[in-house]
């Protein structure tokens, strides 16, 4: 049994400061659903454990032209609700394919990024939403895109002083369309064997932007970038995607396991690519949003 003394702080000022004064020998507990099973097979043994479930301003949700969304907001809230279905839809659609029911209730989005799992699905939406994380430390805040939060196999730009407490959402260009879609080859609450999002803004005929990031793909969520420039200034033709999907294979990084070889996986993650890259230009051609 791990031995380790549990912290509930009032409000964010105060769990900062216990961030700052234990550093490196605490861990940040939000919906637990990634901690706990680190804690249960001993491969994070933390001195104090911080519980941030009193912190109700940070479970925020609103729309002001860009959407907000508190660190603590679970990825069941941002399924259902109405001001995210309508804004972002690719989030609600990416959090409605997590797990199951059970684990969305309690999974927060502030605690997916920081656990940094990069089998995970929220992240790759993030990443082609050009979401920004909010963070906190006694001394500064800043924010960072998502994009460049992830800097390693569960490791992000975190320093032991800093919190999550937000993340931003900007509104999408005019005539974009969006995609999430994953392979599962076991049960709906395992990793995918890949997942894929993807934003395509048309420009008339031609693409003028696209975003595509793949979860379960390498040891962060990964950004094809060479893909997004293939796609620049393109009539989106099923042949246009397909080339521009085929690119993928030399990006991805996967890690051979029960899910799939390299081999198998780096197949997988064109054949997903090319479908989503489909979906989000039907999507931004019929008006933009998600089905």
């Amino acid at each position: 049994m791990i031995s380790f003394s549990y912290l509930e702080p009032a409000d964010i000022d105060e769990a900062l400061a216990a961030l700052a004064r234990y550093g490196e020998e605490a861990k940040v507990l939000a919906g637990g659903t990634g901690l706990v099973n680190l804690l249960k097979q001993r491969l994070v043994q933390p001195t104090y454990l911080i519980g941030l479930r009193r912190l109700a301003g940070l479970k925020k949700l609103s729309y002001d032209g860009t959407l907000r969304i508190g660190a603590l907001c679970t990825q069941r809230t941002l399924e259902t609700s109405a001001l995210v279905q309508d804004h972002v839809p690719l989030l609600a659609e990416t959090c409605r394919q997590v797990a199951t029911v059970r684990i969305r209730t309690m999974a927060t989005l502030g605690g997916a990024l920081a656990h940094a799992d990069p089998n995970q699905d929220p992240p790759p939406a993030l990443i082609v939403l050009d979401a920004r994380v909010r963070v906190r430390s006694p001394q500064q805040e800043r924010e960072v895109s998502v994009d460049a939060f992830f800097t390693g196999y569960y490791e992000t730009i975190l320093a032991p002083d800093e919190l999550i407490t937000e993340v931003i959402i900007p509104p999408l260009p005019a005539g974009s369309g969006t995609a999430f879609v994953k392979f599962l080859p076991q049960t709906h609450d395992d990793y995918a064997t890949v997942a894929v999002a993807t934003r395509i803004t048309l420009d008339g005929d031609r693409i003028a932007e696209a975003r595509v990031a793949l979860g379960a793909a390498a040891a962060t969520p990964l950004r094809a970038t060479a893909v997004e420039d293939a796609l620049r200034s393109q009539v989106p033709t099923p042949t246009v995607l397909r080339e521009a999907a085929a690119l993928v294979a030399d990006a991805v990084d996967p890690t051979a396991d029960f899910r799939g070889s390299v081999a198998y996986k780096r197949d997988m993650a064109v054949v997903f690519v090319q479908r989503a890259l489909a979906q989000a230009t039907a999507r931004a051609q019929a008006g933009g949003g998600t089905a």
